[in-house]
């Protein structure tokens, strides 16, 4: 006898043993259905005390069916809770973003703190996210006391593996963060066991702000330069959502004397671009927002597309906010240059030839509210006319001479 068909006689057996039960309460009960009176004494007779074998799942009654006093809101809920992963299965290994309930091991109070920053999005952008997580280490070292019989080069990692994946059980880790960490386990492993414990702390925290300085700050600031001398007089500038990397050369140009105007096109639901908007018109530049489906509209009167990015991979492709492939294709289709500008410690080793793969869900706005959508989408390198780095302008195709021109030889270095 199979499983199923010895399930089927046992619901059988409690369905005969029920109905027994229910005559004998009532003797001279026809064969009409029971009267409300009746209900209520086969309920509280039958169904208020079920043995163990009987009862196999709340809110059911002896033959499996929702039991008589479960109202349809119990029913419905039960209904979406069996539903609604079914129906997001397809993208049930994105990462989402998620306040961790439970703190493991020894976290440190400025890791909970960055954690619960990350998963309410009140820190976005790989820059901002990867500066912040620095930070957060820094404090962690300064902190940190080696215990006896060991050494701060071989303990120390110890202590911020727990940290690291606190931060990544609130949201999944960006390019930068990991190619960030993978920098300071080097620093780390490579530390002078004979050095004095506080200096050797407060050297791995000035290669933290070293790191800082040179892979972000001064990278910056050399794209500034280099994108800017794209800008020139009476252009119409397109950009997409917010970039903390365009924003900066779109100011330095204006600042240089360029006279250019800016279309900033938006989408939920991070709507970013009204950050952007409010930052430059603040400096006076003159602007035209709009949303994605709009975009058509404009494109006609753009001469110029610049766009940041999340990581770009070893092929060439460019992983960034959703939304940005679409408008580097509108935009190329239209023989419109579509400029990326894109520090190098954003690149990766990976190729990446999808956005489905690996991603991330966006920030719930209601409790009631399943949201579909993905943050990042990829941009192939045949849409991308140039990338704007601190070693200079290259082509997509070119990423493999960026480790040659940095002087090392794997990327993330």
């Amino acid at each position: 006898m199979t499983k199923a068909e010895r399930r089927e006689q046992q619901e059988a057996q409690r369905a005969a043993k029920a109905t027994s039960k229910a005559a004998a309460v009532q003797p001279g009960a026809s064969s009409s259905k029971p009267t409300h009176k009746q209900s209520a004494s086969i309920s509280g007779k039958g169904a208020s005390q079920p043995s163990a074998g009987t009862l196999k799942k709340p809110g059911k009654g002896a033959d499996g069916k929702p039991a008589k006093g479960e109202t349809k809101e119990g029913s419905h809920s039960h209904l979406q809770m069996d539903e609604t992963p079914h129906g997001l299965r397809i993208f049930s290994h994105f990462g989402t973003p998620k306040p961790p309930a439970v703190t493991k091991g020894d976290i440190h109070p400025v890791i909970i703190r960055l954690g619960l920053q990350f998963a309410e999005f009140k820190i976005t952008g790989a820059n901002a996210r990867c500066i912040a997580m620095l930070t957060a280490f820094k404090t962690i070292i300064q902190d940190y006391v080696t215990p006896p019989n060991n050494t701060l080069s071989r303990h120390l990692m110890t202590q911020l593996s727990p940290q690291i994946t606190h931060l990544v059980s609130a949201r999944p880790m960006s390019v930068t963060m990991g190619n960030a960490i993978r920098q300071l386990k080097l620093e780390i492993s490579g530390s002078d066991i004979d050095l004095p414990e506080q200096d050797a702390k407060d050297a791995l925290c000035d290669t933290i702000d070293n790191y800082i300085r040179d892979r972000i700050i001064l990278a910056d600031q050399v794209i500034q330069e280099t994108a800017g001398k794209k800008i020139k007089d009476g252009d119409v500038v397109l950009t997409y959502a917010r970039s903390s990397v365009v924003e900066k050369v779109l100011l330095h140009a204006w600042a240089d004397g360029k006279q250019f105007s800016v279309i900033i096109v938006d989408s939920r639901p991070m709507l970013e671009g009204k950050a952007l908007l409010k930052s430059l018109t603040a400096a006076s530049i003159p602007c035209t927002y709009l949303l994605l489906p709009s975009l058509p509209s404009v494109l006609p009167h753009t001469t110029t597309l610049f766009v940041g990015a999340h990581s770009l991979h070893a092929n060439g492709a460019v992983f960034s906010r959703a939304g940005t492939a679409m408008v580097a294709m509108m935009a190329k289709s239209r023989n419109i240059p579509v400029v990326v500008c894109c520090e190098t410690y954003k690149f990766a080793e990976g190729v990446r030839w999808d956005g489905i793969s690996k991603n991330e869900l966006a920030i719930k706005m209601n409790a009631n509210l399943s949201m579909l959508s993905p943050l990042y989408d990829l941009t192939p390198p045949s849409c991308i006319t140039a990338v704007v780095t601190e070693v200079g302008i290259i082509p997509p195709s070119s990423i493999s001479s960026i480790p040659g021109a940095l002087g090392r030889v794997t990327i993330g270095a």
